[in-house]
């Protein structure tokens, strides 16, 4: 239990640094530039873990890391940037929380793992208790903005899925892994932002300084944080842990920007948070039991009776 438990702690620490993104993105960065931001967070991050660990990939891996990179990255942050200025960034965030529920339906589809009342009802909790926490009275509604949202989530949830469908090729750490992903990633928004945004804005020391932060921090570690939990924790378990992000995001805002934090707001911060940890506890594994098998040798017609232990919670999937 304890090593799971140091599993789901390094792995929240990903979207925990992610809540970060808006202050950094308000208080550093050129404004509406959102394009250009996404490719300063991937690209430099992914060719920095392409550097430190000297691995291209091979055979199929070129196109599986190509479809994760696009997934979780190249198409998730621009729809994610369109959906953040077509709605109010609390409708954004409510729209985004969904991903949990895509994610149980995918992963019946591709891995296996079948929905339970228990997983829906929590990821509906935790889509709730965001909503408590950033909605505010009055927010607009945008039909393209909603469905730019409800895609970022959905190709997020896919990268998540298919992220534990393929694993890794045998001999590449998690770290590389992270770094073709970024790249790709990175590679898909590069002529996307030059279109639509033009050049590169010029730059302020404290402009770089934000960038360098969402590159290397709040990118390249909570990647590699985020895909290396993403093998050790089931799909479900892994994307309940998304609404620390918006939860961050309140805080911050909270006690850096002075903005407003009520009773709904820290009520809703409670259910989202207890839907998070709820998220976590899964069912029992079934303990080891010994059988007897039989084992023939190549020279012996009588067989050897010998007695083995089988897991079950051992087998990854």
């Amino acid at each position: 239990m304890s090593r799971k438990v140091a599993v789901v702690a390094l792995t929240a620490l990903a979207p925990i640094s992610w809540g970060s993104t808006y202050f950094v993105t308000t208080e550093f960065l050129p404004p509406d530039r959102p394009l250009f931001t996404g490719l300063m967070r991937a690209l430099p991050a992914g060719l920095l873990l392409l550097a430190l660990t000297r691995k291209l990939p091979q055979g199929a891996w070129w196109w599986k890391a190509a479809v994760l990179g696009a997934l979780n990255i190249g198409a998730f942050f621009p729809l994610l940037f369109l959906a953040a200025y077509r709605l109010p960034g609390g409708v954004a965030a409510v729209v985004g929380s969904v991903g949990p529920l895509f994610v149980v339906g995918l992963a019946a589809l591709f891995l296996g793992e079948k929905p339970t009342v228990r997983t829906l009802l929590t990821a509906v909790a935790a889509a709730f208790g965001v909503s408590l926490v950033v909605l505010k009275a009055g927010a607009a509604f945008d039909l393209v903005g909603v469905g730019a949202g409800l895609l970022s989530s959905l190709s997020m949830s896919a990268g998540v899925v298919f992220t534990k469908r393929w694993g890794r090729p045998e001999g590449v750490g998690a770290l590389a892994l992270t770094g073709w992903q970024l790249t790709a990633g990175g590679l898909v928004i590069l002529p996307i932002a030059f279109l639509v945004e033009g050049a590169p804005p010029a730059l302020t020391g404290a402009n770089l300084a934000g960038y360098a932060y969402l590159a290397f921090g709040n990118t390249a570690i909570s990647y590699f944080l985020w895909f290396r939990g993403i093998e050790r924790l089931s799909a479900s378990s892994a994307t309940l842990l998304g609404p620390l992000s918006p939860i961050t995001a309140a805080v911050i805002g909270w006690a850096a920007l002075g903005q407003a934090l009520g009773p709904v707001q820290v009520l809703g911060m409670v259910i989202a948070f207890g839907a998070t940890l709820f998220g976590q506890l899964g069912p029992r594994t079934p303990k080891a039991r010994a059988v007897r098998v039989k084992a023939f040798s190549s020279t012996e017609r009588n067989g050897q009776e010998v007695s083995m232990d089988l897991e079950g919670s051992g087998v990854r999937r």
